[in-house]
């Protein structure tokens, strides 16, 4: 049956996020899933998939965990979502309070857009400044205006809303300095990742730590790092600081990448992995900021700040409660850290040993590893990028990028071995024989484009 065709009749681009798209994956990849089971996804053929997507990172413990679903379900029961506040919403931004150490308030949305885009109305009304420094590094903010127009994709953006969000380099802290001095008393917030394809650099060493589970350097350092040298300009120059953990999150520790590296927003995003897959985002941070949303100050002027329907429905809030008792009481994060280590050195043991370790490598830290199919010129080669999707899907391997579950273990590096040793096999022959002559269909394409 041809669900792609199905899909595309009824959704503008076949999937609600375009990283879902058709044109990321090779055409041997399963067009729809049906359901999930720890690591694993299947489609509804029956074919399993060992799966490193975990719906785009929003899953840390596993597909369907049973007392993740049981604490969902036990809300569902009372309503899901009520006409005054509710008991679970109450306890949710209690926990979220009093787990990160930066925040004093909390507001509870569905997705990571409408958080993001919430902290730049906030840094505008508390600072009275229009504009927005981004990291240029760091690919998806928000769907919103004030992300997409800076952005290869700028279509249907006006241009005065273009011109407000300026660009900086990630681990280069002179390029924010430059923005700051470019733009004085203009720049309302500064918004990043705390660490995405790279670490936060040390003093004046850019390499940053290791990004290894052993490594120590990111941990507790006294060493000035770049995140910290970020935190100080805004602070010096009156600029909202939002660090923007959608990612990080109850990945990187139980209390953010911003208790590693030591720094304190102003402002923090928080999504994915936080409820392991049910759909909960927020936005929190300082009490003198976040409160511009209130309404229990007489005579101030109000700021719309977020109103949302479903914003926070139980069931996700349910689940995002048991979800940080789980990783309470589980070693999770340790156990996502150490996964990440040994796969990646799999994977470059397993290239060196075919000889294509040149042509493909695996960065980044341990806990949210990234890899790149590279042509002979060392730049990104998507037609070797489809080859290896292909390959790996041949063997039931689904591994858009390297995500990983407390549900992956010995078992599943095993079976990601059979397929890393046969794919690389074939990589091997295509770079010696033509990659043309292997792959199948269409090459996949990157999401931020101009044209289709």
């Amino acid at each position: 049956m041809d669900f792609s065709k199905r899909l595309h009749h009824v959704i503008p681009g076949g999937a609600h996020t375009y990283s879902r798209g058709d044109d990321q994956y090779p055409s041997n990849a399963p067009q729809i899933l049906e359901r999930g089971e720890g690591p694993y996804s299947w489609d509804p053929s029956g074919n399993r998939y060992l799966d490193y997507g975990m719906a785009l990172r929003a899953v840390n413990i596993g597909y369907a965990e049973p007392t993740i679903n049981a604490a969902a379900w036990a809300e569902i029961e009372k309503g899901n979502n009520l006409t005054r506040p509710s008991m679970v919403e109450l306890r949710a931004a209690e926990l979220l309070v009093s787990l990160i150490d930066s925040v004093d308030m909390v507001k509870f949305t569905k997705n990571g857009s409408t958080a993001t885009s919430a902290a730049v109305k906030l840094s505008r009304a508390y600072t009275g400044r229009k504009l927005v420094a981004r990291c240029a590094q760091q690919p998806f903010f928000s769907y919103d205006d004030w992300f997409i127009g800076s952005t290869i994709m700028p279509r249907g953006v006006p241009e005065e809303t273009i011109a407000m969000t300026k660009l900086f380099n990630y681990n280069d802290i002179e390029s924010l300095q430059c923005l700051i001095d470019e733009f004085p008393d203009q720049i309302a917030c500064v918004m990043l990742e705390p660490a995405a394809m790279e670490c936060p650099a040390l003093g004046d060493d850019r390499s940053g730590c290791c990004g290894r589970a052993t490594c120590t350097r990111a941990y507790g350092s006294s060493q000035d790092n770049y995140l910290q040298q970020v935190q100080a300009l805004c602070r010096k120059n009156g600029i909202v600081f939002v660090l923007d953990e959608m990612i990080t999150g109850f990945r990187w520790h139980l209390k953010g990448a911003q208790y590693v590296y030591g720094v304190d927003p102003d402002l923090s995003t928080f999504g994915k992995a936080m409820a392991n897959g049910f759909s909960v985002g927020a936005i929190c941070g300082k009490r003198d900021i976040m409160k511009l949303g209130s309404i229990d100050t007489p005579g101030t002027e109000r700021l719309f700040l977020l109103s949302t329907t479903h914003g926070a429905e139980m069931s996700s809030l349910g689940a995002f409660i048991r979800t940080v008792q789980f990783l309470q009481e589980e070693p999770v994060i340790r156990h996502l850290w150490s996964y990440g280590e040994r796969l990646c050195d799999l994977i470059r043991k397993l290239a060196s040993s075919h000889g294509v370790d040149k042509y493909f490598v695996v960065a980044g830290p341990a806990v949210n590893p990234y890899y790149l199919a590279l042509d002979s010129s060392g730049q990104i080669s998507f037609e070797l990028r489809t080859l290896f999707l292909q390959e790996m899907i041949r063997k039931n391997v689904l591994i858009p990028a390297l995500t990983f579950c407390y549900r992956h273990d010995k078992k599943q590096l095993t079976e990601t071995q059979e397929a890393l040793d046969h794919t690389f096999a074939v990589m091997r022959k295509a770079l010696d024989d033509g990659i043309d002559k292997f792959v199948k269909g269409a090459i996949v394409k990157p999401v931020f484009r101009k044209y289709n």
